[in-house]
């Protein structure tokens, strides 16, 4: 069972409301027609700090009793959390430290700096992120808090799954990307008490499946080293999130580097969403499905909209839009 229950997702929703965004949901004939089925997007790409990552940190950063806020709080992230971490800590008035790898992308790297956090870089690997999260910890007696494997993040993430089931009622599937399992596990929980007759779906890129491994061996399957454009999901489960997803998702579509350029492509140039690569994974995996999903009503959150633009991945082999 569960250890979060829907009055914890019900209180999430009433701590984050003076700060987060509730984002629109969105639709496009076209894209029915590309994928078969009825489709809505939850544009988490426009909130607050560009990703659904503000709801968990809000959650969490506001959780906490004064007198553990007052030390601050910290984190090791690639970038998203690391920002939304920043930003709900400087609506509360105290200091985030984030951790970020070397090989952060600049863009995310400056936002975290923008929003006030203060970085400290690290070795592109869990344990010198572990490690310097730790040494910040010592020191400043701050608050560690888990990109994804913590229930405050959980429910707060759950929040983006509540607000589309009630503003689309009667879904039949969701799909959303799945990195740490944070959003998938938030998704999962909301729709298993707020819609239990919808099936949950997961996207993930094919050259970093640690996810799908891990449902399919019953175990946490750590992410091996992979390239993939969807940056954001170079993470492997964590011990709250797997038994969340192994019990409430009914299945984890991979989809190739090819299927998310095709879908980012699709989702700029039909709906003009600005979305990451990991956005577009919840869109591929849509359309890689697209003989399960025909003619039903299809929920698709869409992750973030921190994107690179230095770093575009169109390449002359990208160069359709899609059918």
């Amino acid at each position: 069972m569960p250890l979060l229950s829907i009055k914890d997702l019900h209180e999430a929703a009433v701590r984050i409301a003076p700060f987060a965004r509730q984002t629109p949901v969105m639709t496009s004939r076209r894209i029915d027609e590309w994928l078969g089925c009825e489709a809505f997007f939850k544009c988490e790409n426009l909130q607050r700090t560009g990703a659904f990552k503000f709801r968990g940190a809000c959650n969490a950063v506001f959780s906490l009793e004064d007198e553990e806020a007052a030390r601050g709080v910290v984190t090791h992230s690639s970038g998203n959390h690391g920002a939304a971490l920043a930003e709900a800590a400087r609506l509360r008035g105290i200091a985030a430290y984030v951790v970020m790898p070397a090989n952060a992308p600049p863009v995310k790297r400056a936002a975290v700096l923008e929003y006030g956090g203060i970085v400290t870089e690290c070795l592109p690997t869990l344990q010198a992120r572990e490690e310097a999260a730790a040494r910040i910890i010592a020191e400043t007696g701050a608050t560690l808090i888990h990109p994804y494997n913590d229930w405050r993040i959980i429910a707060g993430q759950a929040t983006a799954a509540a607000e589309l089931h009630a503003e689309i009622p009667d879904l039949d599937v969701v799909i959303c990307p799945v990195g740490g399992g944070g959003l998938a596990a938030g998704t999962a929980l909301a729709t298993h008490f707020l819609a239990p007759a919808c099936r949950v779906v997961l996207g993930e890129p094919q050259a970093v499946n640690d996810a799908w491994q891990s449902l399919q061996q019953g175990r946490i399957v750590p992410v091996q080293a992979g390239t993939t454009i969807a940056d954001g999901l170079r993470t492997s489960l964590g011990e709250l999130t797997f038994p969340v997803l192994r019990d409430h998702v009914e299945q984890i579509v991979t989809v190739s580097e090819a299927e998310i350029v095709t879908a980012l492509r699709m989702l700029w140039t039909r709906m003009k969403l600005l979305v990451e690569p990991s956005s577009a994974v919840a869109a591929a995996a849509a359309s890689r499905a697209r003989s399960r999903l025909e003619a039903r009503r299809v929920g698709i959150i869409v992750s973030g909209g921190n994107v690179d633009l230095d770093h575009l991945p169109w390449t002359p082999s990208s160069a359709r839009t899609g059918p």
